[in-house]
């Protein structure tokens, strides 16, 4: 089998409520590339990655020129074996892990499917049947955020983020981890995430505030120093984000005492191939994992679901539905929510196959 044709879209994704962070932050219509690897046996690979702005150093303008430039490599080589190719792509353009990930999902998606078996098969094994999910809630009135707690607690999730930050006002900040916290009851995971947009001092304050409560804290601050020291502070577990994108930030965050949990995005540490040896290391340290990705629809919440159901349960937290967040759906059969948990597509390989034609134009084409 060999690649011998590229195409790429970007599709704008809508949030269905404009999705406030710290300092500023915001999420509203971004652009999702989508991905397409054709071959000459008729199997088709499918990718994607959203990047959301002022989040990573990624973009989703920069993914066409990075996917030019790897082009050579890929037209003509088999896909079967991602790593592989991946360890090629690497040797050509070095760095840009986001723009890699796209092309890294649909080899395995193209893997799998030559193979005749679901993606999770390759990834692990399937080890759930399915997996539970945590509800973002975004940045506003501490009790507007507590109704969006009770709401998504109705329909069966127990875990929730609750965004911080957005005003620079430390007590507020306590009152929304608070009302959140007696708005599902004991038993639920809570946990309050800044995105990076803490001092040390202010994260101190708001977890100080809310020690007596059952909470957890997400990337405070923008380093793993200031995280652990916000860690020791407070006594409150953490859980690393922004921070962890490869092997040697695990290990930093993991030797600093400050990795209760991490989140495992696919398109910030460069795609399956390096979340699953992620995954396994993590596993190795003892570290609760969210298994999901910066943003996006149907073929990276696929991937991502995918990867969560070869997870054994006692190392996976949560995992997440980037689909129910957005619209419009990249493929409308693509796996939905039930009672707080979701599992992954059936069929094989990634199990989503969107319609090109409802893409709109390509961005480009290469073969």
């Amino acid at each position: 089998m060999k690649i011998t044709k590229i195409t790429l879209w970007h599709v704008p994704l809508t949030s269905h409520e404009t999705y406030h962070m710290a300092v500023g932050k915001t999420c509203d219509t971004v652009d999702t590339v989508v991905l397409r690897l054709e071959t000459d046996t008729g199997l088709s690979g499918w990718g994607e990655v959203c990047p959301i702005p002022f989040y990573l150093p990624a973009y989703a303008n920069g993914v066409a020129p990075a996917v030019e430039e790897m082009a050579p490599v890929l037209l003509g080589a088999d896909p079967v074996g991602p790593e592989a190719v991946m360890d090629r792509l690497e040797a050509r353009l070095i760095g840009h892990p986001y723009a890699k990930s796209v092309i890294d999902t649909a080899l395995w998606d193209l893997t799998a499917q030559a193979a005749g078996l679901p993606l999770y098969a390759l990834l692990g094994g399937r080890q759930v049947k399915d997996m539970p999910l945590y509800h973002s809630i975004t940045c506003i009135a501490p009790d507007e955020m507590a109704r969006i707690a009770r709401e998504a607690q109705a329909t069966g999730i127990t875990q929730f983020q609750v965004k911080l930050g957005r005003d620079n006002d430390w007590c507020t900040d306590v009152e929304r981890l608070t009302k959140v916290r007696e708005a599902v009851g004991d038993g639920s995971l809570v946990y309050g995430d800044w995105n990076c947009g803490a001092s040390r001092l202010e994260a101190t304050r708001v977890g100080r505030a809310v020690s007596h409560l059952d909470i957890m804290l997400e990337q405070p601050c923008a380093t793993i120093e200031d995280c652990a020291a916000v860690r020791s502070a407070t006594g409150l577990p953490m859980k690393q984000d922004e921070t962890a994108h490869d092997t040697q930030s695990l290990l930093k965050a993991h030797t600093h005492g400050c990795m209760d949990a991490v989140a495992l995005k696919l398109s910030k540490l460069g795609g399956l191939s390096a979340s699953r040896r992620a995954r396994d290391l993590c596993l190795y340290l003892g570290a609760q994992m969210c298994i999901e990705d910066t943003w996006g629809s149907d073929i990276t919440t696929a991937a991502l679901l995918h990867l969560a159901a070869s997870t054994p349960a006692d190392g996976l937290m949560n995992t997440c539905d980037l689909s129910f967040y957005v619209s419009p759906r990249l493929d409308e059969n693509g796996p939905v929510r039930r009672n707080g948990r979701i599992a992954p597509p059936q069929g094989t390989g990634l199990g989503v196959s969107p319609d090109p034609a409802s893409l709109g134009k390509p961005r480009c084409q290469i073969e």
